[in-house]
């Protein structure tokens, strides 16, 4: 198996890490060679901000306080999901949700302990490194799928790497923390965090596997001999 097919199908969303740090060299690495990811016009549209030590604590400080005050968060920047999401793609996420919380044997009932574990989300799951990637304001819809490819660049240079990584757009509901904490120029917007780290082998959560579905789903193959 080559090194990119591997490292595509082993990458996971890790949501517990080991108390080790990523040495910053390596980080540098990961993020120097992710530049090279693609982009329509070459606009590359993203930034990102990557956060150890003493100024990941303090901005989960802040964080913390937001949520403190505010349970539900500051209200979204942007929509995560469409308000009228089509049953099939609601099924998918439903399935998500329930397959992940029953590895914690979290109940569907019990919303103080999905509560707890969706608030660890809000520290970047322990992470030794936490980065927030924005974009400009007046970015469309083409240059959000430029930012997804960045993000998947960097997620699959870190898994080969031996790193771990989780996606989180769930940073959008404390946007105005975020925007206040790292200074950001007015222009631009959070689109989401990155945990990044040593995943923990031991710790239940990070057995999930999310299903995929089947190419003949997926992809339909023309003009083929």
């Amino acid at each position: 198996m080559s090194a990119v097919k591997h490292a595509v199908m082993n990458r996971h969303s890790s949501r517990a890490f080991l108390p080790r740090e990523v040495d910053e060299a390596l980080v540098r690495e990961i993020v120097d060679t992710a530049r090279y990811s693609p982009s329509s016009g070459n606009l590359q549209p993203w930034k990102l901000y990557v956060l150890a030590g003493s100024s990941l604590s303090r901005l989960k400080g802040e964080v913390a306080d937001t949520l403190a005050r505010h349970p539900r968060g500051e209200g979204m920047g942007y929509p995560i999901y469409p308000p009228d999401l089509k049953a099939d793609y609601q099924a998918r996420r439903v399935k998500c949700g329930e397959d992940l919380y029953a590895t914690l044997k979290v109940a569907r009932d019990d919303r103080i302990g999905r509560g707890k574990q969706f608030a660890r989300n809000f520290t970047f799951f322990d992470a030794p490194v936490g980065m927030l990637l924005a974009v400009d304001r007046s970015m469309g819809q083409g240059q959000w799928a430029d930012l997804g490819m960045f993000l998947q660049t960097l997620m699959l240079l870190a898994q080969e790497r031996g790193l771990a990584t989780c996606a989180q757009a769930c940073w959008t509901l404390v946007h105005e923390t975020l925007e206040r904490q790292l200074e950001l120029p007015e222009e631009l917007m959070v689109f989401c965090g990155i945990s990044l780290g040593y995943a923990d082998p031991e710790h239940p959560i990070n057995t999930l596997r999310t299903e995929r579905e089947p190419l003949s789903a997926i992809a339909e193959f023309r003009g083929f001999r």
